[in-house]
């Protein structure tokens, strides 16, 4: 550490751009550490990381380690379809048992129409490990500001920052405050027409209505919102088997980014359902990696989504490029001997994403391993696959990636009509729901310490407009915050705005040479995965942009105006 130091104090170092960015970073990350420290300073540093690890374990294992159950009846199960309550197990009785894992509990808070149901499940899961976890987010929350004041930061928030896109809590409270008030006439909007349905909903089965919508109340309205979008997912799945959504997507990457994909016989992977890929530039020809997709779940596999780099492309000491390795891990249906994988629209979407940041992995040219692939700021990383989950959402990507698994005809129009009306449902409850996460987030690690309950108490009812469920708390229940994206929940909603200013700002160019078009693509290529990590984000969107990012394209994607 204090080579490097002593190395940009000279003055004279010769090297790129890329490279003295690079031993700006490294010295940044050693400060961060606490190298530039006195060796007591370093070792309080070292013990409270080492109790955040801690405590963090434990705050995760007791989550994964609750087992508790509730027991239902039958006709407190209504609206439920029999395939769920045939999975479920009995007690003694013939009564059924319902555990607070996700399997059970989404589809009874979207689908129970018996409310009495539905509140005891919210309150019972945003209950799990309450008095533990509780303990273990608070003390937390006080080791993090502890930390960041020895590292000479204001609070832990503002740590967390200095290495985003974000560079300062501030800038993020004034962001998701303006997106808020913005955003407030749609959520009340929304709220409206959710009372609306459930003062029907009551006058039907006999209930009391108390003119309100409740926590327990939220997912069940939002699903009955969707629904009536006539949208049958059922149906709409029989369009998307696994093969013909890979070639279309496939050959829509390679159309918008000027590149080749060719699979290889030879994968040597490491199951046999993984294939490898070797990628090409369009248009010189030359090899710049490879890729593997690993599509189907098997035990033992990772349970989610996502992309993995394998190999960082970067250069070599002799000045040869080390050509980058990526896969995609997925858990999509297998094929059986009477049907193809069949896709719903979600997962096409989430194939999109992903490999939206195998692109990023593989396109990227950084010089250095620091900066290759995906390695920007973390509040910018999805936004280059966010930009591309659009194609999802386009008529002319879905007809290239679909058609009926039984007899090749096309995607009807009118159900893609109806899927694109329905992304903007519930957009205001929603959005307003992840400014209140990030605000519950942002609070606590701006403070010294913090009642994690009230301050989430306080977020539902300001922002979001419903109160939280009495003697329930739910940040005990909230992995982000113990799991390594503390003060960081911002960054979901941050990207997505920049996702849209992207795409909309281009759209003129979409619009008169159609969707695909190659031009916008290539740019996009080259403005924002190219340079990797190895220049600022801000920099990134403002040559793709040709102006300063702003919030405007996403309020006008949501039916607002900026």
């Amino acid at each position: 550490f204090h080579r490097l130091v002593a190395v940009e104090q000279g003055g004279k170092l010769e090297c790129s751009e890329e490279g003295k960015r690079l031993l700006t970073r490294m010295i940044k990350l050693g400060k961060r550490n606490g190298l530039h420290l006195d060796e007591d300073v370093r070792n309080k540093i070292k013990a409270n990381k080492k109790r955040q690890t801690e405590i963090g374990i434990d705050f995760q294992k007791n989550l994964n380690e609750e087992s508790d159950k509730l027991i239902f009846k039958q006709e407190q199960l209504a609206g439920l379809p029999d395939d769920f309550t045939n999975a479920l197990d009995k007690d003694s009785s013939g009564n059924y048992v319902v555990t607070l894992k996700y399997p059970h509990y989404f589809p009874i808070m979207k689908k129970c129409s018996n409310s009495k149901t539905r509140k005891e499940m919210e309150k019972a899961f945003n209950s799990r490990c309450k008095e533990e976890n509780r303990a273990i987010l608070t003390e937390l929350v006080k080791l993090r500001a502890e930390k960041a004041k020895l590292l000479g930061y204001e609070n832990h928030a503002a740590f967390v920052h200095d290495m985003r896109m974000a560079k300062h809590p501030n800038n993020v409270i004034n962001f998701t405050k303006s997106l808020a008030e913005k955003l407030k006439p749609l959520g009340e909007s929304d709220l409206a027409e959710m009372i609306r349905l459930k003062e029907e909903d009551c006058a039907k089965y006999g209930e009391e209505f108390d003119g309100k919508i409740s926590m327990w109340d939220l997912k069940y309205y939002m699903n009955k919102i969707e629904e009536n979008y006539a949208i049958d997912h059922e149906q709409l799945k029989l369009y998307f088997p696994l093969h013909v959504v890979t070639k279309g997507l496939l050959e829509i990457y390679q159309e918008l980014l000027g590149l080749n994909f060719a699979k290889l016989d030879e994968a040597h992977a490491w199951h046999q359902d993984v294939t490898l890929y070797s990628v090409t530039d369009r248009d010189n020809g030359n090899l710049i990696g490879h890729f593997y997709l690993d599509l189907h779940p098997r035990e033992g596999k990772y349970g989610h989504a996502a992309c993995f780099g394998l190999v960082p492309g970067c250069l070599n000491s002799d000045g040869t490029r080390q050509l980058a390795v990526a896969a995609m891990v997925a858990n999509f249906t297998k094929p059986t001997s009477d049907a193809p994988s069949l896709l719903t629209h979600d997962e096409v979407e989430t194939f999109f994403h992903e490999f939206g940041h195998v692109m990023h992995q593989i396109c990227a040219e950084a010089e250095f391993e620091m900066f290759s692939g995906t390695s920007v700021e973390r509040d910018f990383v999805e936004a280059p696959s966010q930009m591309l989950e659009n194609w999802c959402w386009e008529y002319e990507p879905l007809k290239r990636m679909s058609q009926h698994y039984k007899d090749g005809s096309d995607i009807p129009k009118d159900l893609i009509d109806a899927l694109i009306k329905s992304r903007n449902a519930n957009t205001g409850v929603f959005y307003l729901r992840q400014i209140t996460l990030g605000t519950l987030d942002l609070k606590i690690h701006m403070t010294d310490s913090a009642d994690v309950t009230k301050v989430y108490a306080d977020a539902c009812t300001d922002i979001l407009g419903i109160p939280a469920s009495e003697g329930t708390c739910m940040p005990a229940t909230f992995g982000h915050l113990a799991g390594g994206y503390d003060a960081q929940y911002y960054g979901y909603l941050w990207s997505e705005v920049f996702c849209f200013d992207m795409f909309y700002s281009r759209q003129v160019l979409f619009k008169k040479e159609g969707i695909m078009s190659s031009a916008v693509g290539r740019d996009y290529r080259k403005f924002i995965l190219k340079p990797g990590g190895s220049m600022d984000a801000e920099d990134m969107l403002r040559h793709f942009l040709g102006r300063e990012p702003n919030q405007a394209a996403f309020l006008t994607a949501k039916g607002l105006f900026a």
